[in-house]
């Protein structure tokens, strides 16, 4: 029989939360010895009542139950959008969550459906990950969970949590995976053109954070200054001399006002530039490298892999021009 996934809808959901995983689990199907495709889930959809659920993008979803008539599942999904963030609307849907959670074998929350799970209190002292620009949000929201800001999926128990939108479709390969054997997530993977396990984390996707623009002191010069002094070689010394102060000093008021060491900042900022540069120009990576101030390509590429995940080859490979 095929396994049951059940799928959360409500009002300002993120709709490829929903139909990224959907058309992955559809895809995954058993051939039989006379060639016919044999679906290996039943993917089906609930909310508060039968009317049409408008999403986030205006996309219109109709659902196949409510809540209080949907079937048993083997898999509750929960994507994500500005909806479920709404504190009122996930403590709303907790009680519902909670009661399929412990009917369901595993629970999935699928970008910032995360914060719907975590309201349930299942979530305490487990490791999540959600969209790399609700990470901090999440974290200060509930501050009992151990949130990753850069995995595109974890597990922890039988909970599931994924990244930004597009992670869905990964972590419901991964599932497929868990479920059916490697062969047939592979086959699903290539029957949507997507990665089977992309590498790296969210880093590689969204832009490195960025300094806050709060400092309105001799710091803000400075951060600018070595934003447009990327291909010099910067040391703390010469930061002290800039502004003025005592290098220690210039440690302290750094991690004080950026939450980071001087060099840290400085290599955050210059791996931004490299990833810019990389996508939008065919330059050498030894030449973007020189031009950033690093001495040594071998350096460069070891700094780009610990920040992202990936190489400079294959980061390009996937987001550059051509």
């Amino acid at each position: 029989m095929p396994r049951r996934i059940g799928v959360l809808l409500f009002r300002n959901v993120q709709a490829l939360d929903v139909v990224g995983p959907a058309d992955a689990f559809a895809a995954a199907a058993a051939v039989e010895g006379s060639g016919e495709r044999v679906p290996l889930y039943e993917v089906f959809t609930a909310a508060a009542s039968n009317k049409v659920v408008i999403a986030e993008s205006g996309v219109a979803l109709k659902p196949h139950h409510t809540l209080d008539s949907c079937p048993e599942m083997d898999t509750l999904l929960i994507p994500g959008g500005c909806g479920i963030r709404d504190p009122r609307v996930s403590r709303k849907l907790a009680p519902w969550i909670l009661r399929q959670a412990a009917r369901t074998r595993r629970v999935a929350a699928i970008c910032t459906g995360t914060f719907g799970l975590a309201a349930t209190g299942l979530l305490r002292h487990r490791r999540v990950t959600t969209h790399w620009r609700y990470a901090q949000d999440l974290a200060a929201r509930y501050p009992d969970l151990q949130v990753d800001a850069n995995a595109l999926y974890l597990k922890d128990g039988r909970f599931y949590t994924s990244a930004g939108i597009t992670s869905g479709i990964d972590l419901a390969l991964a599932l497929i995976e868990e479920d059916c054997g490697r062969a047939v997530s592979l086959q699903v993977a290539r029957e949507l053109v997507v990665y089977l396990r992309r590498a790296g984390g969210q880093a590689q996707y969204s832009e490195p954070l960025e300094f806050e623009a709060k400092s309105v002191d001799r710091l803000a010069e400075l951060s600018r200054w070595i934003a447009a002094n990327l291909h010099r070689r910067i040391t703390i010394d010469a930061l002290a001399r800039r502004a003025s102060l005592g290098p220690r000093q210039v440690s302290r008021r750094f991690r004080a006002t950026f939450g980071t060491t001087p060099a840290d900042f400085m290599e955050g900022l210059r791996m931004k530039e490299a990833q810019r540069r990389l996508a939008v120009s065919e330059a050498s990576i030894k030449r973007v490298a020189s031009s950033l101030g690093y001495r040594s390509t071998h350096v460069f590429r070891r700094a780009f892999e610990r920040r992202f995940g990936v190489s400079p080859g294959a980061y390009r490979e996937r987001f550059g021009g051509r």
